[in-house]
């Protein structure tokens, strides 16, 4: 079987993804900051900042998946803290990338990275397909410039597939515990007008998709990872009461409090961005969970 490296093993698809792999028996190794607690992986240490990597983490290795990135909405966007959101993608690949310049003898042939739906940014309703143009916003600066670090790979002849990752569903992380939190408690509330778009996907089908892609039965490519049908965040909001039999009696949350408070960042939640699953599907994905009633089901049983 292949053996697959990942950047970013630990984290929220990085983790369930790796269980998955291993339980088909492929071999895993990550690249992370700190020694792995996972007896059946090995572990090997980089600093990004420092532009340091182990060297022997590309030995054997057939498959790169490229998840690692800062969290772009762990803190309010100062100008340092977008330069590290940029950086801490671009320069991690591009250290793996001068591994292989240096080692010609590897075996690397695919490059799986991670992109966000967040290229497109704040669209309003308009259908986003993966040949939809970015805007020039920060959220799609970054994944502009993320995208265009990975594609370097082509130059070294590797093959390359992209997937632009809407809101990953699950419990263990991400944006649907802070908006369950609140529901739980009858507190909840849609945010600005409720009517913006959220691209979403079941932490089920991104670890899926992730693995058809390492298998070879998606054709590498540039895919939006989401599920078939958006939702606005007035609904998302309500399907979430919906699963906890809860009311929703408080008035929006205004987008001005949220610009307060949040700053530039607040787009990450006032933004609307209606992005289409059709690529993936038309290239033999069979979505498990299409649709949020079913997908919360599952998430909360």
């Amino acid at each position: 079987m292949q053996h697959v490296l990942i950047t970013g093993g630990t984290g929220l698809i990085g983790n369930p993804l790796t269980e998955a792999l291993l339980a088909k028996g492929y071999q895993v190794s990550h690249l992370s900051r700190s020694p792995g607690k996972n007896p059946n992986v090995k572990t090997y240490l980089w600093d990004v900042a420092k532009g340091q990597i182990d060297p022997s983490c590309i030995n054997g290795v057939d498959t790169v998946i490229h998840l690692a990135g800062a969290g772009i909405a762990d803190k309010r966007w100062t100008a340092e803290r977008k330069k590290q959101l940029i950086e801490s993608r671009t320069q991690s690949i591009q250290l793996i990338y001068g591994l292989l310049k240096q080692n010609t003898n590897h075996q690397v042939r695919h490059i799986i990275s991670a992109s966000a739906t967040g290229y497109y940014s704040n669209r309003g309703n308009e259908w986003l397909t993966e040949n939809s143009v970015p805007l020039h916003d920060f959220l799609s600066t970054c994944c502009i410039e993320w995208e265009k670090a990975v594609d370097e790979g082509q130059e070294l002849g590797l093959t390359i597939t992209k997937f632009r990752t809407g809101v990953v569903l699950t419990t263990k992380g991400g944006a649907l515990p802070q908006l369950a939190k609140p529901v739980r408690h009858a507190l909840g509330a849609p945010l600005g007008s409720g009517k913006q778009y959220i691209p979403w996907i079941h932490i089920q089908d991104a670890v899926d998709i992730y693995l058809q892609a390492v298998e070879g039965s998606l054709t590498p490519d540039t895919y939006n990872m989401v599920a078939p049908n958006p939702v606005t965040n007035q609904q998302l909001t309500e399907a979430v009461a919906k699963e906890f039999n809860k009311p929703l009696w408080l008035p929006n949350v205004p987008a001005a409090v949220l610009k307060l408070i949040f700053g530039e960042m607040s787009i990450v939640v006032l933004g609307s961005t209606r992005v289409s699953a059709q690529k993936v599907q038309d290239a033999g994905y069979q979505f498990k969970y299409n649709n949020i009633d079913n997908a919360l089901r599952d998430i909360y049983a």
